[in-house]
Parts: structure tokens; sequence; C-alpha cells
């Protein structure tokens, strides 16, 4: 716990100049990439516009809602420099708003499951909007996805990006404390996209951002992923029950389906009749990341489509990844191709910390109190 804590969450002292920096305005330091753009996308029922910020920097095309911090589109060149969206998603802000897929989604307040919406902290239990059977899901019914941002386009030397601020109320949710958040999305001059997060809180709280981007490296609509090669660098992973809440185990992956540590089709053992895999419907589970909870990102993923060449790596602080196989896409939703995601038409890589951890005494905490900043960054590097 105490290395979580060293790690993840600053002293108070980083805090003061956090705490500055949330409530802050992005200024252009630079001329290099291209200057964000913004155009309409949608308007909600209570008349709030929504918007739709473009960015593109050596290589990567990338564009995000100011509803839900959404990654809308994530182009990418194949080996031939022909482009493809590679994230699953809508071309009409109708399709977030009632959807439960989370597509491209910020998760907050606290990404993937809590038990029975429950946890208690310093004596009190508090009781949070339940929304995956008995459990609390991405943070609730009305989590971090389904709120609008206030999102400041930037360029910084050869860098261009996004600044996207939420103040989530005392009690939204459930979740104890006034959290203010700044998730700031970066292209790199060499294509990198970068999530830097950021929240301070005036309570006691529970933390755990993170992005539900679903991908498929040969195009959004071209079918399935399970040929695409996936390597983790990760000796164990936490077992579920069947409402998929971690057991509390950290098995090891050694002779089972969950053995990414070499590269392998993600299909090859996708249908295998591990008790795991058929609770799930497939993967759906967190892989504990050898590296563990770290002071800068480090690489642990690797993920190639072999018909595209495009390969994408990722690299984090954070000690675990959700790998979800879209396992629940069922053919009624369709994207921008205006083709159906069916299942496996789509895989999710959530750097987090462990699901359920308020509950779980001997996974890293995930507790944010006054005076310290929460702070959490994730690299993915592209290449074809």
């Amino acid at each position: 716990m105490e290395l979580s804590r060293r790690t993840v969450l600053a002293s108070a002292a980083a805090a003061g100049v956090a705490a500055t920096a949330l409530g802050g305005t992005a200024h252009a330091t630079g001329s290099g990439g291209r200057t964000p753009h913004k155009e309409p996308f949608g308007t909600l029922a209570d008349g709030t516009k929504i918007h739709r910020w473009s960015l593109e920097n050596g290589g990567t095309r990338l564009k995000v809602l100011s509803y839900g911090g959404i990654v809308q589109s994530l182009e990418l060149p194949d080996r031939h420099g022909r482009y493809a969206n590679v994230s699953l998603g809508y071309d009409h802000i109708e399709g977030y708003v009632t959807g439960t897929t989370f597509f491209g989604a910020t998760i907050g307040r606290y990404g993937n499951r809590i038990a029975k919406g429950r946890f208690t902290l310093d004596g009190r239990t508090y009781q949070l909007s339940v929304n995956d059977g008995d459990n609390s899901l991405h943070g609730g019914a009305m989590g971090f996805n389904t709120r609008v941002w206030d999102v400041e386009g930037f360029v910084a030397g050869p860098d261009v990006g996004l600044r996207l601020h939420y103040t989530s109320p005392d009690g939204e949710m459930g979740y104890p404390g006034t959290l203010r958040v700044r998730v700031t999305y970066t292209l790199t001059a060499r294509g990198d996209w970068r999530i830097d997060y950021a929240a301070v809180t005036d309570k006691a709280t529970v933390v755990n951002l993170t992005n539900h981007t679903y991908y498929n490296l040969a195009g959004e609509g071209s079918g399935g992923i399970y040929d695409h090669e996936l390597a983790l660098e990760a000796s164990r992973f936490t077992p579920t029950d069947s409402g998929l809440i971690p057991t509390g185990e950290l098995a090891k992956v050694a002779g089972t389906p969950f053995d990414f540590r070499r590269a392998k089709p993600i299909g090859r053992d996708i249908r295998t009749a591990h008790p795991q895999l058929v609770t799930a419907k497939g993967f759906d589970h967190n892989w504990v990341l050898d590296k563990g909870v770290t002071d800068r990102p480090v690489p642990f993923a690797t993920l190639r489509d072999p018909g595209s060449g495009r390969t994408l790596k990722i690299a984090t602080d954070q000690p675990g990844v959700q790998f979800y196989s879209g396992n629940f896409l069922d053919g009624t939703l369709a994207g921008p191709s205006g083709r159906t995601y069916r299942q496996g038409d789509g895989l999710c890589l959530e750097t987090q910390h462990f699901p359920d951890s308020p509950n779980q005494p001997s996974f890293p905490s995930t507790v944010l109190r006054p005076g310290e900043t929460y702070r959490s960054t994730t690299v993915h590097s592209f290449s074809a």
C-alpha cells in the first residue's frame, strides 16, 4: 500500500501546484503540430451543445467529444499509408447518450466494478449507484462518460492536445468529496497518444480513472479481432466470481488461456472451456502487471493486426489492465462505417488499479485524501 500511495498520490506540496493547474487556463507555448479544431456534434435533450475536437500530429488523427471526454475516432495509417478509424463508436451523439458500451469514454470516478456498490472508508459505509446487476460499474449509472466536460485546446512546442476539466460534486453517484478532475490528451510529434489524469478532493474518497476505447486495428466495422496478436507482461491475473468481481486471488497465468506473456492470437484460446472464460463469455479480466505501480509509464502491452501491419504499444504507471474482448457486442449497434458490431469486433485495454480495490485490502489502494493529488499516465504508441 505504501508503494501505491507514494507513486500514485503526490505530496501535499505538489497538490497545491496541481490544484492551480486544475483550474488554470491553457496557453499555447509553441507552434508545432496542428491547432485543435472544434465543430458541433449535436445537442442534448436539455439544449446543451456538444462539440467534437479534432487533433492531428505525427501521423495520428484523434477526435474527442466534450460529452464524456469520448474518443470518437482514432485514425492510423496501415503499412501502405492508408488510413482507417481503429476505434469503435458512433457518428451521432444519440448513440453515446443511449448506449451502454462506454465506447471511447473517460471512465470515473471509479473504473471497473465495486461489489454491491458499497465500500467503507474511515469507518463510514458509502452506497454507490448500482448499474451492473448488484454492482457499480465505471462510476455508476451517470458516471464521467455521461458528463459534459469543459475542453480547451493547446499547442505546446511540437505537441498538440486537449485539456478536459470536470468537477464532480460531493455525493455524485454516492461518492464522497468534491472531486476536481483534469484529463489531458496529447498527440506528440511522433504520433504517440498520451493521457494524463489528475484529480484533487476536499474529502477522503476513492478514485480510479481510465479510458474505454475499443480497438480494432484493421478498422472499425471490418470484422473480428480474434486474429490480432496480443502480448501482456503479466504473470498473474485476478479471477472473478459470477458477478465478475475479483475473488482476491492473484492467480498465475502459466498453463492457462490467460497467458499472454508471449504474443499470441486473441482467438487461440478464447473458446477454451476454462471456467473463467465461460463466466465472462471471453476475456474480461484484470491482469496484474509484472512491473507493479511505477513512477513513470512502463511498456507492458503490444497489440498487432497482421493484416494491416498496425501495431499498438501501451505504457502506463498503473498496476493493472482490464483486457476485454468485446464479449457483449451483439450485432444491434452500428458504427460510422454503417456496419454492425458483433461479439469480438473490438477489444479494450483499460489501464487501472484492480477492480473492487476499495473492498480488497490486499490490492493497491485507490484512496485519495485532501492535500494529495491523484495522477495517472498512459501512453499509446503506434506503428505499421
